[in-house]
C-alpha cells in the first residue's frame, strides 16, 4: 500500500511539472514582438517630419530575436512603405541594421539602392507603425537654439543681478539716511530750525509735545487762513540770544486750536507724533504745545510761503515740468501715508488722510507738494474693530468724497476702502493740476472739480452728481495730444472709477509717473508764467 501511494505521488508530480513546462511555453510565445507587417504599398508620407505608416497589419514575429523593420522609398514619384520583423543579425536588403535597440524607429537614409531609400529597425512593440525622419537635424537645430539663447540667457541674468544689486544699494542708502535722521533734543529749546526756502528740512526733530516748563520762544506774524477749527499763523521762533535778532530767528507757521477744540488738536498732534510719518511729501512736524494761559492748543511745523496747491494754481499756470514735479509727489506722498512700511524697510501703521484736497496740500520751493492737515486722518492699525471704524463717521469735504463714501456705503471690513476712498480724491486734485498746465493748449481760469456746482455744495448735491448721473470733471480731447498728459488722464480716470476695488492704488500712480521721467527730461524746464508776481501767503485750512 505505501508503494502505490508513493508512486501515485511522483505521477502527481510529474503531471504537474508537465503542465507548468506547458503554460511556460504559452508565456513564452506571448512576449514575442508584435509588429506591423505589411508588404510594399504605397504611402502620403513625404519623408519628412514623422510619419505613420498605412499598414493594418501587427504580426507576432516568428522569433524571439526579430525587431520592427520599416523601409521607405522613394523612386521618381513612386513612394513606397514596409514593415516586417526581421532578424538583425541577418542582412535586410543587403543592409545591417544597426540602430534596433532604439525605442523608436529614426530613419537613416542608405544610399546605393537605386532609388532615396530610408531604414530603421526598433525593438517595441509597433514600434515601426511611427517613424521620424532627420531626428539629428533637429536635434542639431535644438544645439543651435540653445546655443543662441545662451548669450540672451548670461545677459539677462546680468541685468537682473545688476538691478537688485542697485536696489540693495538704494535700500543701504536709505537705511543710512534713517539712522542718522536728526532727533530733537529740548534741553535746548531753540534747536528747532527751518531752511530759508522753508522746505522741509531741519537740523532737529520733535514729534512730540513740548513738555519743558518754558514753551518755545514763538513770536506770532500774519494770519494766513482761518478754518472750522483752528487759525494758522506765519511766526517767528527765536533761536538764540547771541545773535543778531534779525538772524536770531526762523519762519514757522503755527496752527492754533481753541480750548474746545482739543479732540481735533490730538488727533492731529497723534498722527503728527508717528515718527514713521516723516517723510519729504508730508508736512515737516516740529511739536506741540499747550499754552495753558491762552486757553490754546499749538501744533508748529513748517513754513511754504507758496501757500497751498489750490491758491498756487489759481494764480500760475503751469508747464509739464512742474505739472510732473507738483503730480508726482503728491501721489508720493499719499503712496506714503499708506504704505505699511517706511522708505527704510521698517514697519509702520497705513495712514488714510480722509480730506485730500488741493487746499490741503502745500507747495514747497521746488514745486513739489506736501500734505497737511491730519485733523481728520485715520491710523489704520490692526487692532481697530469694525464698530471702531464705523464710528469715524462721514469726513471730508463733501466736493472730494468718493461715491462710496457719500452714500455711507463704504466697506469696513477691508481697511483698503478707506484708501482707495484718499486715491478718488487725489484723482480730483491731479485732474486740477492738469487744467492750468499748458501743455494742454488752452488753459481757462481755475475751477475745483465739478465748478459747474455752488462754492461749498452739500453732500446731497455731491450725490445727484456723482451717484445718479455718474459724473466727473470733464477731460477735454485737447488734453490728450500731449503724450505725458494722456497717461496721466488714463491714470485719473482709473482713480476715479466708481468701483472703488478697481482704481489704482498710490503706489501704482507714482510708478507711472516714474516711467513718464523721460518726458519730463525731454520737456522745456522754464519757470511756471505767472498771473500775478506778489507771493501768496496762505496755509490750507477748510
Amino acid at each position: 500500500m505505501e508503494l502505490l501511494r508513493f508512486f501515485a505521488f511522483w505521477c502527481g508530480t510529474i503531471l504537474f511539472g508537465s503542465i507548468l513546462l506547458g503554460d511556460t511555453e504559452a508565456i513564452i510565445v506571448k512576449i514575442k514582438r508584435l509588429c506591423k507587417f505589411c508588404d510594399v504599398q504605397a504611402t502620403s508620407c513625404e519623408g519628412k517630419g514623422s510619419c505613420k505608416v498605412e499598414c493594418n497589419i501587427t504580426a507576432i514575429c516568428p522569433h524571439d530575436e526579430d525587431v520592427c523593420v520599416a523601409v521607405w522609398r522613394k523612386k521618381d514619384d513612386n513612394v513606397t512603405f514596409d514593415t516586417v520583423c526581421h532578424n538583425p543579425a541577418q542582412k535586410l536588403y543587403g543592409l545591417v541594421l544597426d540602430d534596433y535597440n532604439n525605442s523608436k524607429c529614426e530613419m537613416k537614409e542608405r544610399n546605393g539602392m537605386g532609388s532615396q531609400f530610408f531604414i530603421c529597425s526598433c525593438s517595441e512593440d509597433e514600434c515601426n507603425e511611427h517613424i521620424i525622419f532627420n531626428p539629428y537635424i533637429e536635434s542639431q537645430l535644438m544645439a543651435v537654439i540653445l546655443v543662441s539663447l545662451v548669450p540672451l540667457l548670461v545677459m539677462a541674468i546680468i541685468v537682473i543681478t545688476s538691478f537688485y544689486c542697485y536696489r540693495v544699494y538704494r535700500q543701504r542708502q536709505a537705511s543710512s539716511r534713517c539712522k542718522k535722521g536728526p532727533q530733537l533734543d529740548f534741553s535746548d529749546a531753540h534747536a528747532i530750525m527751518i531752511d530759508d526756502e522753508g522746505s522741509d528740512s531741519s537740523s532737529t526733530h520733535a514729534n512730540n509735545l513740548n513738555h519743558n516748563t518754558e514753551l518755545l520762544p514763538i513770536e506770532l506774524d500774519v494770519l494766513l487762513g482761518k478754518g472750522r477749527f483752528a487759525e494758522v499763523y506765519k511766526a517767528k521762533l527765536k533761536q538764540g540770544s547771541s545773535v543778531s535778532e534779525e538772524q536770531g530767528f526762523e519762519t514757522v507757521a503755527v496752527k492754533i486750536f481753541p480750548y474746545e477744540e482739543y479732540a481735533s488738536w490730538k488727533n492731529e498732534k497723534d498722527i503728527f507724533s508717528d515718527a514713521d510719518l516723516r517723510h519729504y511729501n508730508v508736512l515737516h512736524f516740529l511739536t506741540a504745545e499747550e499754552r495753558k494761559v491762552h486757553r490754546q492748543y499749538w501744533l508748529i511745523t513748517a513754513y511754504h510761503p507758496r501757500g497751498n496747491l489750490q491758491e498756487y494754481l489759481t494764480h500760475h499756470i503751469i508747464n509739464w515740468h512742474d505739472l510732473w514735479l507738483l503730480g508726482c509727489s503728491l501721489a508720493r506722498g499719499v503712496a506714503h501715508l499708506h504704505s505699511d512700511h517706511t522708505p527704510c524697510g521698517r514697519y509702520k501703521v497705513p495712514i488714510v488722510h480722509r480730506d485730500i484736497k488741493s487746499s490741503n496740500i502745500l507747495v514747497k520751493s521746488d514745486l513739489t507738494c506736501c500734505l497737511c492737515d491730519f485733523g481728520l486722518a485715520l491710523r489704520l492699525d490692526n487692532t481697530l474693530s469694525v464698530d471702531e471704524l464705523a464710528n469715524s463717521g462721514q469726513v471730508g469735504t463733501a466736493r472730494y468724497m468718493a461715491p462710496e463714501v457719500l452714500e455711507s456705503r463704504i466697506n469696513l471690513e477691508n481697511i483698503e476702502s478707506f484708501k482707495q476712498a484718499d486715491v478718488y480724491s487725489m484723482a480730483l486734485v491731479l485732474w486740477e493740476i492738469i487744467s492750468r498746465c499748458s501743455a494742454i493748449g488752452e488753459v481757462k481760469e481755475y475751477e475745483p472739480p465739478f465748478g459747474n456746482l455752488r462754492e461749498h455744495p452739500c453732500v446731497e448735491s455731491m450725490k445727484d452728481s456723482v451717484l445718479r448721473d455718474r459724473g466727473r470733471p470733464e477731460i477735454p480731447n485737447s488734453w490728450i495730444n500731449h503724450t505725458g498728459i494722456q497717461v496721466v488722464c488714463a491714470s485719473i480716470e482709473e482713480c476715479w472709477d466708481h468701483d472703488p476695488e478697481a482704481r489704482l492704488t498710490a503706489q501704482c500712480v507714482v510708478e507711472r509717473f516714474g516711467d513718464m521721467v523721460y518726458l519730463d527730461k525731454l520737456s522745456n524746464c522754464s519757470d511756471s508764467e505767472e498771473k500775478i508776481p506778489e507771493e501768496i501767503f496762505v496755509v490750507n485750512e477748510k
